[in-house]
C-alpha cells in the first residue's frame, strides 16, 4: 500500500493538490494521510502575562485544526467512492516542516503532495511560503507540488531536466518510474546546455539514466541554454505538451554552483504542471 502525506491549510489551493493525489493514484491502493500543522510557539510573543489568554488561543487552535480536518473527511468519505483509497487526519502542533517530517517518518510516507500556496492565494507570498520552506528541510522524500488551479486529467508525457553531472540511484527515481508506469507514460529526458557534448562523467549518468528506465518509453532531448536555466525549461515546456516535471534536488547543483540560480525555487514558483521534487539522497 502507497503511504501519501497530504499537508493542507484547508486553503483552496490545498483541496486542489487532495484532489491532484486521488487522480494521479486512483489505481492503486492508497493510505492518505491528511495533515495540518499550527504553531502555538507564535503564541509566546502574547507574554507569560497573558498564560491564561494564550491557553485559551491554543485551544481553539488545536480545535479548529480537529474540526476543519473532520470536515475534510467527511467530504471524502461521502464524495470519494474508490476502494483503492482510505484517509486519516492527523492535527500537530508544529511548525509545517516539523510536521511533515514527523509524520513522514512515523507513518513511512512514500510521498508528500502540496498546494504552491497558502490561503491568502497571493503568488508573491509564494518564495517565503509553506512550499518552499518544505523543499528546504523536506530532502528524503518527494515532494510533488501542484499549482493552483491545476486541473489533473491525465499523464500522458513527463519531462526530466538534467545535466547528467550527477549520479541517479534507482531509489531516488522510484516515484517518477511509478507514475509513469501508472499512466503508461512517456518520459523525455532534458538536457539543458550551452554545450552538448558530453564528458565522460556525464555519458556514465546518462548510461545509468539509459538503465534506469530500460523497460519504460523514454527518449533524449536537447535544449539551449537562454538567459537561465529555469527560462530554458520554461520555453521547451510552452512549445512542448508535459503532463508533470520531475526534478532531483542536490543541496549543490552543478546548476547552482556554476550559474547563480536557484533552479528548484523558479520553476516550482513558475511551472503551470506539477513539479516532482526526487529526494536528494536515499
Amino acid at each position: 500500500m502507497k503511504k501519501i502525506l497530504l499537508p493542507t491549510d484547508f486553503s483552496d489551493n490545498a483541496w486542489n493538490a487532495i484532489f491532484t493525489a486521488v487522480k494521479m493514484y486512483a489505481s492503486i491502493e492508497c493510505q492518505f494521510y491528511l495533515l495540518h500543522a499550527y504553531e502555538p510557539n507564535s503564541l509566546n510573543l502574547l507574554g507569560r502575562k497573558n498564560t491564561e489568554r494564550l491557553g485559551v488561543i491554543y485551544n481553539s487552535l488545536a480545535e479548529y485544526s480537529t474540526q476543519e480536518l473532520e470536515k475534510i473527511l467527511d467530504y471524502l468519505h461521502k464524495n470519494h467512492t474508490n476502494p483503492n483509497h482510505s484517509f486519516e487526519s492527523i492535527s500537530k502542533p508544529r511548525t509545517l516542516e516539523e510536521a511533515i517530517q514527523e509524520t513522514a517518518s512515523s507513518k513511512d510516507i512514500d510521498i508528500v503532495v502540496m498546494g504552491t500556496q497558502g490561503a491568502t492565494g497571493a503568488k508573491e507570498i509564494f518564495m517565503g511560503s509553506n512550499a518552499v520552506k518544505v523543499l528546504k528541510k523536506i530532502k528524503n522524500y518527494p515532494v510533488l507540488v501542484v499549482p493552483s488551479e491545476y486541473n489533473f486529467q491525465n499523464l500522458k508525457t513527463l519531462v526530466l531536466p538534467t545535466n547528467y553531472t550527477q549520479t541517479y540511484r534507482k531509489q531516488q527515481l522510484s516515484a517518477l518510474t511509478e507514475l509513469v508506469t501508472i499512466w503508461n507514460a512517456k518520459i523525455q529526458i532534458l538536457h539543458v546546455t550551452a554545450e552538448f557534448e558530453l564528458n565522460d562523467i556525464q555519458n556514465d549518468n546518462r548510461e545509468v539514466l539509459k538503465n534506469s528506465f530500460s523497460t519504460l518509453d523514454y527518449s533524449f532531448y536537447n535544449a539551449e541554454f537562454e538567459e537561465d536555466i529555469s527560462h530554458s525549461i520554461e520555453k521547451y515546456l510552452s512549445k512542448n505538451t508535459v503532463d508533470l516535471m520531475a526534478m532531483i534536488r542536490y543541496e549543490h547543483t552543478f546548476w547552482e554552483k556554476v550559474i547563480g540560480e536557484p533552479v528548484i525555487k523558479k520553476i516550482t514558483f513558475h511551472s503551470k504542471i506539477p513539479v516532482l521534487i526526487l529526494p536528494e539522497y536515499v
